[in-house]
């Protein structure tokens, strides 16, 4: 199969001025959680070609019952990306899980290059990538990011988890800055 007719894709990810995705332990209080409306609908915008999501184990423990829980409860301010990312097939990367709870939820426990090589020819619309660290900075690491989209959180950390753990020269794509002060910066390799 040609290069031309291969799925994207695409990973998504909150990181703070100094480019980390995390605090030294997890920490994620220096988030900007109020979206404003523009950038919602980036995010529908961005996900709309999106049938399938790529997680890391770590994130998954908590994304899957987090979007489950919104669409279960009937107050959910946002049920539109609720019911995108709970009916959009999941594939989790792990080496230790042998099961996970939730809906449209595969496991992944091969080689993380030959099983994202073999999605990315198979027929359908684009990939997304959600992760920690290591997931996303392996993902980086081995080439197979087709777009970022780097959600750059108006707040410096001072130290924490990267997800560029080398060098990586990218090309700006387009810069974009939103109402809650999120900068989302699109590159390609």
């Amino acid at each position: 199969m040609s290069k031309g007719t291969m799925r994207k894709l695409k990973l998504q990810t909150q990181v703070s001025v100094d480019g980390f995705i995390a605090g030294p332990n997890g920490e994620m209080d220096w988030m900007t959680w109020n979206w404003s409306d523009d950038l919602n609908q980036y995010v529908t915008e961005l996900t709309n070609p999106v049938d399938c999501i790529l997680l890391g184990r770590v994130l998954a423990q908590g994304f899957i019952p987090a979007w489950e829980g919104q669409l279960a409860n009937p107050e959910t301010e946002d049920a539109a990306s609720a019911h995108k990312m709970v009916d959009t097939p999941k594939i989790v990367f792990t080496k230790t899980l042998n099961h996970l709870e939730g809906k449209n939820v595969q496991l992944e426990k091969g080689d993380l290059v030959e099983a994202i090589t073999q999605l990315k020819t198979t027929p359908g619309k684009d990939i997304i990538a959600y992760g920690g660290s290591n997931f996303v900075s392996n993902l980086i690491q081995h080439g197979l990011i087709d777009e970022y989209y780097l959600f750059v959180n108006p707040a410096a950390i001072g130290s924490g988890m990267p997800i560029f753990k080398e060098r990586a020269n990218l090309k700006l794509v387009h810069a974009r800055a939103f109402d809650c002060g999120v900068v989302v910066l699109h590159y390609v390799p």
